[in-house]
């Protein structure tokens, strides 16, 4: 039997987005943002490439290594509440894997690393009393299963930095002075969230992100980041590619236009009756009429695709939009390839901007970037896009090579 084809991993990381220039972010500061970016990212890298890493056990790792760095909005840097309280959301999604394949965590504020306890929740499986089946989860509850467990907790005071603090303070005397909206476009207030995707060598996706939340926001808000489908999604399907004339197996991402046409044109009612009613698409037709002489040139083979999103921004526009799991949905019924969905989504004038309608400002509602990796057949592709000022990021490159970029013109 011939062995599967090599997956070559890759990982992509985010540490947030928004209003990032190089004056809201002076060099100084930027330059400690990519040292912190390269190396945890670099450490991840190394432990993806280990015989016994996972996609699950990277993203973790990548992930609670952004929530130790006071840098970024998660755990030890995490952002304040009106009330001057702390509390965190993370969440984790693998692309295949049991009925739970995703699981949100909220109102955490015991936890040294929240995305350590998403991770706890899915390695456990549906076997553990009292967590099986259920994909959300928060407070007291889960926090105790979080001790009984054995996870490190800590106590409030652990997520505090003074930077934060002060960021918190500020923005309510702007609002109180009538400045806010000032006061927001001249500051990077954090209201993204930190993120990892991760491809491992088996072809498994894995997403995971880990926030604070919204700078200043109401006391019990939950937000896109543990909500399935908002801030996060992984999946895979079968999709098809055709042999051309002279070619080897090629896949061609078609518009649902183009997928009507050829629906039609190759007789395939079946299929195209799928394609209209995506819960039927599983059905395939065997009455496929060919050409003369087009032989089995022209039959459908089939190829796994695989997505994983991780977003980062306004949270509650993600929520309206259901936004990770729309990309990955697009993708998916239009086969269209995962960085042009992100890009309709996420990119300039794309549906989160739109969404703001004639309230887009670029900093506050609508903003935000999506972070993702996609496999098609045995081959990945790290991807992003951004409609703000910036969004810390980095990658491994097509060669290898682990790259950092934060402006939002950057490659």
């Amino acid at each position: 039997m011939t062995p599967p084809p090599k997956i070559t991993p890759l990982i992509i990381l985010h540490g947030g987005a928004g209003n990032i220039s190089p004056t809201t972010i002076p060099p100084p500061l930027a330059t400690l943002y990519r040292q912190t970016l390269l190396s945890i990212l670099h450490t991840a890298h190394t432990h993806l490439l280990t015989p016994t890493s996972t996609a699950l056990s990277t993203a973790t790792l990548a992930v609670s290594l952004l929530e130790d760095s006071p840098l970024f909005n998660a755990a030890h840097g995490a952002v304040f509440t009106r009330a001057g309280t702390t509390e965190l959301e993370a969440s984790l999604m693998l692309s295949r894997g049991s009925s739970r394949r995703g699981v949100g965590v909220m109102m955490i504020q015991h936890v040294k690393n929240p995305i350590k306890l998403a991770s706890e929740i899915l390695l456990r499986g549906e076997a553990e009393a009292g967590v099986a089946d259920h994909c959300a989860f928060q407070g007291p509850f889960i926090e105790g299963k979080a001790r009984e467990w054995g996870l490190e907790m800590c106590e409030p005071g652990y997520y505090f930095t003074q930077r934060r603090w002060d960021e918190h303070m500020r923005g309510l005397d702007a609002e109180r002075n009538g400045q806010a909206e000032e006061w927001a476009r001249e500051t990077y207030v954090p209201l993204g969230t930190c993120g990892a995707v991760v491809l491992d060598a088996e072809g498994t996706v894995c997403v995971a992100t880990s926030t604070g939340g919204l700078t200043n926001k109401a006391p019990g808000r939950i937000g896109d980041t543990p909500t399935l489908g908002a801030g996060f999604w992984a999946e895979e399907w079968v999709d098809e590619v055709r042999k051309e004339r002279g070619e080897g197996m090629v896949y061609r991402p078609q518009g649902r236009e183009a997928a009507v046409v050829d629906r039609l044109s190759r007789g395939d009612v079946a299929g195209l009756v799928g394609d209209c009613l995506p819960s039927l698409g599983a059905f395939e037709s065997s009455y496929a009429p060919r050409t003369p002489g087009e032989g089995v040139r022209d039959k459908p083979q089939k190829v796994r695709r695989a997505v994983g999103l991780s977003g980062t921004g306004n949270g509650d526009s993600f929520l309206r939009l259901a936004a990770a799991r729309t990309v990955a949905a697009r993708s998916r019924f239009t086969s269209s390839p995962l960085a042009d969905s992100v890009s309709w989504m996420a990119g300039p004038g794309g549906e989160l901007q739109k969404s703001a309608d004639d309230r887009w400002d670029g900093v506050h509602e609508g903003t935000g970037g999506f972070i993702g990796i996609e496999l098609v057949g045995d081959k990945g592709e790290v991807v992003w896009d951004l409609n703000c000022g910036g969004m810390f990021r980095a990658w491994v490159d097509e060669s290898g090579e682990e790259r950092c970029a934060i402006f939002k013109d950057e490659r």
